[in-house]
């Protein structure tokens, strides 16, 4: 049986521009850019906090790093206007 998964926001604000194209381009091996500074990935828990670790892990004081997890029932209430689309829930891999 495979892991439970969810929707991750992982939204951002970094001071140095440096360290913002760090945060980015770790989570945009993980997830979708929704926003400038927002990503999406559908993970399970505990991948979620381990990419929230790492993330964290190239933050400063004055840097600011949220992380929202939207259950799959409470993904029917969300809505997208434009824009990426949210990640695909995959019982498959592509080779």
């Amino acid at each position: 049986m495979a892991a439970r998964t969810c929707i991750w926001v992982f939204a951002y604000d970094v001071t140095d521009d440096n360290r913002r194209n760090r945060v980015a381009n770790l989570l945009e091996d993980f997830a979708v850019r929704v926003q400038y500074s927002v990503f999406e990935a559908r993970l399970t828990a505990p991948a979620a906090r381990s990419l929230a670790g790492r993330v964290k892990r190239l933050l400063l004081p004055g840097d600011r790093l949220r992380v929202y997890a939207v259950s799959n029932r409470s993904l029917a209430s969300c809505h997208r206007y434009g824009g990426a689309p949210l990640p695909e829930q995959q019982d498959f891999w592509l080779l």
